[in-house]
C-alpha cells in the first residue's frame, strides 16, 4: 500500500469520543455529525436549529481537515421525522450551492441521544497540501 493509500484519522479532542472526528485515505474525507454546539455540548432546539449546528459541525471539521463544505460530494442525512425534511433543506441551502452534492435522506426511528432530530455524515474531497 503506498503511503497516500494508507487511512487516516483526525482524532476528536473530546477525551470521552470513540470516534474519530475525521477519517480518509488518500484524498478521500469521512465524517458524521450531529448537532452540536460550538462549546461541544448537545443542541436540542427545533429541527432548523439542529441543522445549523450540525452543518456547522461539519464545516468546522473540513476545514480543519484541509476540506471544505464546496468539496463534498456525498451527503447522507439522517431525520427522525421526515416531516421536518422542507426545514432541513431550508437549512442546507444556505450551506450547499449548485452542484449540490449527490444525497440520500433517510428516516429513523431514532439517534444516539433522545434530543437529536437530525444527523449527517459526508465523503468530501480533501485539497493538496
Amino acid at each position: 500500500m503506498a503511503e497516500n493509500d494508507a487511512p487516516f484519522f483526525i482524532e476528536d479532542t473530546d477525551e470521552g469520543e470513540i470516534s474519530s472526528d475525521v477519517a480518509g485515505i488518500g484524498n478521500l474525507l469521512a465524517t458524521t455529525h450531529i448537532p452540536l454546539r460550538a462549546d461541544g455540548s448537545l443542541e436540542t432546539g427545533d429541527i432548523r436549529t439542529q441543522s445549523i449546528a450540525t452543518l456547522e459541525s461539519l464545516k468546522n471539521s473540513l476545514e480543519k481537515a484541509g476540506s471544505s463544505l464546496a468539496d463534498v460530494i456525498h451527503l447522507t442525512i439522517y431525520l427522525t421525522d421526515m416531516a421536518e425534511r422542507p426545514a432541513f433543506n431550508e437549512v442546507y441551502c444556505a450551506y450547499f450551492k449548485k452542484p449540490y452534492p449527490v444525497r440520500c435522506a433517510v428516516g429513523v426511528a431514532a439517534l444516539a441521544d433522545p434530543g437529536m432530530r437530525v444527523e449527517v455524515t459526508a465523503l468530501a474531497a480533501r485539497r493538496a497540501r
